[in-house]
């Protein structure tokens, strides 16, 4: 396993070694929690790369999209004839195979419906196989495999491996697929969005015409690949009852307990249910969840049951702690359209709380300045934004690269106290002196922000009361 320190190689690596395979991985960033959770399967992890890897020549070399062409493993791999493969197909060839695929796609909320969707199934005794792109909490793994006939993933548009530039999505086989959201982003490989449209289009025709299309209402853009769709079945889902609707909420209530909900479903009222979950964005990940489980026959009371009992993702407003009344959150937000929701849900589920938000714009589109203007009305929910730099800003030419000064001085136009720290010290050096009681921190970003989360809780921890 190329890259096996990534999240979807290294669960994928797991459920090859939960199905019998001898299985070793190499990586330049061997890092935790996946480094750690790869010792605990007895994988072995080889630090960086090296042709000396491959002495012992193995059966097949499975390559994670991070490799490229010049890496000198793969150089190797090629000029020795060695069999590879994506992680994408491996996953389908070994995980998915004749199983009914049910694909969670979307620029916003794969992860959370992935993992919703499971869970449901589990909890109804259904004992599905799933492959999450994060960590379920209350589950030991982020995978399973079973002899269910359901196969439950996240679909990424990203490109699959060097030599397979198409979205990994349409490896997967989908039979039942969800899109929840369609907009910008991948700013390395997409050149604008109809490239992402197109991508999605091609999404919709892989499913078979006896499959299944679940689509979100107000995402204007996925309903337009509806056009491809054919006679395959279709579900729009919304908020409320309207045209084009067949799943929709006859009413929720959106309160710091959670949501409470009565979905119906064309035109059949299934009661009134309750999830420990919050903010716009949830009320659509149960309903892209419940479209979903329809096709495993789950009804009523086991939904019910299944929504009541779930606990969540690990960096989805993750809450790590409350050193002396300072709540410190985690999530995986680095889109404007995901940091808008998460702080949106964080006003519900901790209101009248100061809200900070510490943002590290680390992912490829977040150092691009390609949707700079749309940060701004991001972090309106807001009280306090810090917005950090990077070590790999510099990779981008000044002209497209992300500019924190500029963000801070557009967001202080609209009142908000912002201001731009590049060092994760000095970060956490400013929440240790400015944080109060009843403050909640959400620590943006899609990797480890430095260690800021333990500096940051560690601080506070030994602080004294402020």
């Amino acid at each position: 396993m190329l890259g096996i320190c990534g999240t979807g190689v290294g669960a994928l690596a797991g459920l090859l070694k939960q199905l019998g395979h001898e299985v070793v991985g190499s990586d330049e960033n061997v890092y935790p929690p996946m480094s750690d959770k790869l010792r605990e399967w007895g994988i072995p992890i080889l630090n960086g790369y090296n042709i000396e890897h491959l002495s012992r020549r193995p059966d097949l070399v499975v390559v994670g999209n991070v490799i490229r062409a010049s890496n000198p493993e793969a150089i190797f791999i090629r000029e020795q004839g060695i069999k590879q493969m994506s992680m994408p197909a491996a996953i389908a060839e070994f995980g998915i195979g004749d199983r009914h695929s049910i694909v969670v796609a979307g620029t916003h909320g794969k992860t959370t419906v992935t993992a919703l969707i499971a869970h449901l199934l589990l909890a109804a005794g259904r004992d599905p196989s799933y492959l999450i792109g994060g960590a379920l909490i209350g589950y030991p793994e982020s995978f399973r495999i079973t002899n269910s006939k359901f196969f439950v993933i996240e679909g990424d548009e990203y490109d699959t491996a060097y030599f397979d530039k198409g979205p990994k999505f349409v490896h997967y086989r989908p039979r039942t697929a969800i899109i929840t959201s369609l907009e910008f982003d991948h700013a390395d490989i997409f050149e604008n969005i109809a490239a992402v449209e197109k991508a999605f289009g091609r999404l919709v025709q892989t499913v078979p015409e006896d499959g299944h299309l679940i689509v979100w209402h107000g995402a204007t853009r996925a309903r337009k690949q509806l056009a491809y769709a054919g006679n395959r079945h279709i579900t729009v889902y919304a908020l409320h009852q309207q045209d084009g609707v067949n799943l929709y909420l006859k009413e929720y209530i959106d309160s710091p307990n959670g949501l409470i909900f009565t979905p119906v479903f064309n035109g059949v009222s299934l009661g009134s249910m309750n999830a420990p979950l919050w903010g716009e964005v949830s009320v659509q990940n149960v309903l892209a969840a419940i479209a979903a489980t329809i096709d495993a026959g789950l009804n009523r009371d086991e939904l019910a049951h299944g929504f009541a009992t779930f606990r969540g993702v690990k960096r989805r407003l993750e809450l790590l702690g409350e050193p002396n009344g300072i709540a410190v959150v985690d999530d995986f937000g680095h889109h404007p359209t995901a940091v808008r929701m998460t702080l949106n849900a964080a006003k519900v589920r901790w209101p009248n709380r100061r809200l900070w938000a510490v943002f590290e714009p680390r992912s490829a589109t977040a150092r691009r300045n390609v949707l700079q203007h749309e940060y701004v009305d991001a972090f309106q929910d807001a009280d306090m934004v810090v917005i950090a730099s990077h070590e790999r800003m510099n990779e981008i030419p000044y002209a497209q690269r992300f500019n924190p000064q500029l963000l801070v001085q557009q967001i202080q136009k609209k009142g908000i106290n912002a201001r731009a720290i590049a060092l994760v010290d000095e970060i956490a050096n400013t929440i240790y002196k400015e944080a109060t009681r009843g403050d909640v921190i959400i620590l943006f970003s899609n990797g480890s922000f430095g260690g800021l989360h333990i500096k940051v809780l560690s601080d506070l921890a030994a602080r004294r009361n402020k």
